[in-house]
């Protein structure tokens, strides 16, 4: 999810598309059918070398070349598209939700969007937008930071009616009170 690459962009991936030690991934891209590199979380490497553990144990093929997702049944094969997809679907009727693969997607384009440190033109890049105005999508608040916003909006508003407005650089405070006709 940290990616924001596609399901099938990821499924796509063997064993030496990952590099750990620089936090980088290589994904095949779905439009160019280039190979992009894309920055991942130090948790998504963690996590894989979990399940890397995992299938060792198994004894599942290994190899550099080899694809980075199995199955976890025999006959072991590559993780599919459609695997993945039914892998979903078991879990979501165990927690009665309705995730798809897609909306890991979505929700790693909203998070890096929403974030101020982050251009929005960097967003478009790592999620391998042709155009900015699909990444601009992602944009539209949330109902809760609105709220948080605008009620940000009214504190501040409060205190700038609760503090006494200062003088001017460079104006004498005792005269302003003079000629104003107000306590010092």
């Amino acid at each position: 999810m940290s990616t924001g690459a596609r399901a099938a962009e990821l499924l796509g991936m063997r064993q030496c598309d990952f590099r750990p030690g620089e936090q980088l991934i290589s994904v095949v891209r779905k439009g160019t059918r280039a190979v992009q590199e894309l920055p991942a979380s130090a948790d998504a490497f963690v996590w894989h070398r979990l399940y890397q553990q995992e299938l060792l144990k198994m004894e599942v093929p290994r190899g550099r070349r080899q694809p980075a997702w199995w199955t976890l049944r025999r006959p072991f094969r590559p993780l599919s598209y459609h695997g993945a997809h039914r892998m979903f679907e078991r879990v979501n009727a165990s927690l009665g939700a309705d995730w798809t693969l897609h909306d890991l997607r979505h929700s790693a384009a909203s998070r890096m969007a929403r974030d101020g440190e982050l251009s929005l033109t960097d967003v478009q890049w790592v999620m391998g937008h042709a155009h900015l105005t699909t990444t601009e999508i992602y944009l539209a608040p949330n109902r809760d930071e609105v709220i948080e916003g605008v009620l940000a909006h009214h504190a501040r508003q409060f205190r700038a009616q609760q503090a006494p407005p200062q003088p001017a650089p460079g104006n004498d405070p005792q005269s302003l009170s003079v000629l104003f006709g107000r306590p010092s």
